[in-house]
């Protein structure tokens, strides 16, 4: 069956495929990751594939729906975020005006099947959870002429309503799936995708799905991938590696895409040794838990490990149990003292807004940041979305602001706060995202570390370049500028 996967047009250069969807500003673009398996997955299964990126490609709403009335698909997959929801089904039902079964995937379907699917007229449903298992079993479906309402982890448009299929489950070995990195190849153009804390080109792959921690705002555990760890075997990793070496030489990192890589520590080292094996001599990156003990940290230096992104998240002890963080102060001050001396970059997330915060505990967390002093930092209001314990919270208790889907984000397409507190407003937590993104990157004795590294090591110095042409005019005040993101 012909079959076109989208990552429809929305904004430009709108990330869609990150924790929390946004136009950036560093100028990050992720690889739509998700979509990206479920297009290998499926031409495994020997269905032909046309996959469109329109914001990563430049493509309005009308020459991407061209290049899908060219392709002729029996099945159209559009993959959607909470703030480009509304745009993504106005058009997804264009699509199936067209008489197209089209059928929605993301994180926001997830979460509100029901409400998805009520918020268009035409197309088909939503798939519900990761979506290689559910696009399968409706393409197959289709194929053979018998209906949708047979297939589990999907939710269909219906005379009265809405149909729940019920659960489809998720593929357990996830070696099975082809690599994403070949999928990129094939389809997209490994250039246009960015994230700073990375050597670029890069590739993003995942490791492993599901995160056995609690944090309540994390979105990929709570609507598509789960609790559960399922990991990739080490030498399945390995391979994709040296794929990636072999066959895409303009590629300079592979970046680690998993909630954390180090859910399994023993097993990253297991990792760190197997990729030293095998001679892969690549740099890479991950999502890193502070959880990491020295050994282990130097042990992925060796093998390649150039920066983690950390989520250290508040100075304060309360708020960090009160999200269910489950690391403490003591334990993120080691791990940063660690990974510098394994020579290990670090590039420290810190959030504000969770329920307890005050002007005092915003404070404690720039104090904080500047105390653990990472390579880089963000600084960003608590971002909440359908389907996580601290968005269920802030509806609950009165503290959510949002009107619409569209006000997660600004006018530009920045991060927008959507909660207040019970002792802070949105504004007065935006703001101070901006004074904690001054404070941190406009010390003189920063400036001066950055300069000097850059002088010493030629890829860094391009790396920050790169990150700092983009993200500069952010540094100072502005009123028509919103918002907190990298």
């Amino acid at each position: 069956m012909r079959i076109a996967a989208l990552n429809p047009p929305f904004l430009p250069r709108y990330s869609r495929g990150q924790r929390s969807p946004a136009v950036t500003r560093s100028g990050t673009l992720y690889f739509p990751i998700w979509l990206s398996y479920a297009v290998g997955y499926l031409e495994k299964l020997g269905h032909e594939v046309l996959f469109v990126d329109a914001p990563a490609a430049g493509l309005d709403a009308g020459q991407t729906l061209a290049m899908v009335r060219d392709f002729g698909p029996g099945l159209a997959v559009v993959e959607t975020s909470t703030p480009s929801i509304q745009s993504d089904v106005d058009f997804a039902d264009r699509m199936a005006l067209d008489g197209i079964p089209v059928l929605l995937v993301g994180t926001h379907p997830s979460a509100l099947p029901a409400e998805t699917v009520g918020l268009g007229r035409a197309f088909a449903g939503v798939v519900t959870g990761e979506y290689e298992l559910p696009l399968s079993g409706a393409a197959e479906a289709l194929a053979c002429g018998r209906p949708l309402d047979g297939v589990p982890g999907l939710a269909l448009r219906a005379a009265d309503g809405c149909v729940i299929t019920g659960p489809a489950g998720r593929i357990e070995n996830l070696d099975i799936l082809p690599f994403v990195s070949q999928v990129y190849a094939r389809h997209l153009d490994v250039a246009d995708y960015d994230n700073p804390n990375a050597l670029h080109p890069q590739v993003m792959i995942l490791g492993g799905r599901g995160c056995p921690n609690y944090c309540t705002f994390c979105l990929f555990p709570q609507t598509l991938s789960g609790r559960k760890t399922r990991l990739r075997s080490t030498g399945n990793i390995v391979e994709e590696m040296l794929w990636v070496k072999e066959n895409l030489p303009s590629v300079r990192a592979v970046f680690f895409e998993d909630d954390t890589l180090s859910a399994d520590v023993p097993r990253l080292r297991e990792l760190a040794s197997a990729i030293l094996e095998a001679g892969a001599g690549m740099s890479w990156t991950a999502n890193m838990r502070a959880n990491v003990d020295f050994e282990t940290l130097a042990i992925c230096r060796k093998a390649g490990l150039r920066s983690v992104c950390t989520g250290f998240e508040s100075g304060n002890q309360g708020i960090l149990d009160s999200m269910k963080k489950g690391v403490s102060l003591e334990d993120m001050r080691r791990f940063a003292a660690d990974a510098r001396r394994a020579g290990v970059l670090v590039h420290g997330c810190f959030l504000f807004g969770t329920q307890g915060e005050t002007t005092a505990t915003m404070r404690q967390t720039l104090d904080f940041a500047l105390e653990l002093d990472p390579d880089t930092a963000q600084f960003y209001p608590l971002m909440v979305y359908p389907g996580t314990e601290a968005y269920r919270q802030a509806e609950k208790e009165g503290f959510l602001t949002a009107g619409c889907w569209r006000d997660w984000l600004g006018p530009e397409g920045l991060h927008n706060c959507v909660v207040r507190t019970a002792d802070l407003t949105p504004s007065q937590i935006v703001e101070f995202c901006d004074e904690a993104r001054r404070r941190f990157y406009l010390r003189p004795a920063y400036i001066l570390r950055k300069l000097f590294r850059g002088l010493r090591d030629p890829e860094e110095w391009r790396r920050t370049s790169r990150a700092f042409r983009t993200f500069r005019r952010y540094l100072l005040p502005s009123s028509s500028r919103r918002g907190c993101d990298r």
